[in-house]
């Protein structure tokens, strides 16, 4: 189903949903721009989330992968790259087990 053109909507997956009250979506009205725009403003929503994903220095942890839409940040410009209104970021943590 299309998403409002002007939101963008964050899956969160169960690994991090705690951090997010336990919402497995986030839809966040005018977050588009660059994906650390958008980032940025789920963060204001759901602070908790922000050091799971991003280390203190502001890059993305090597075992968090992102998806914008399918594409994945690290081979679509990184934090830089846009994010159009309508858009779907999936926010994808490693999983270990054996």
């Amino acid at each position: 189903m299309p998403q409002p053109e002007n939101s963008v909507l964050f899956v969160i997956p169960g690994a991090l949903r705690e951090l997010a009250g336990n919402r497995p979506e986030i839809r966040l009205e005018r977050a588009a721009g660059s994906l650390l725009d958008a980032l940025s403003r789920l963060w204001t929503e759901c602070p908790a989330l922000r050091d799971r994903v991003m280390t203190e220095t502001g890059d993305v942890r090597p075992h968090v992968n992102i998806f914008v839409d399918g594409q994945n940040m690290r081979d679509a410009g990184g934090l830089q790259m846009p994010v159009r209104g309508g858009a779907e970021v999936f926010l994808l943590p490693a999983v270990s087990g054996g």
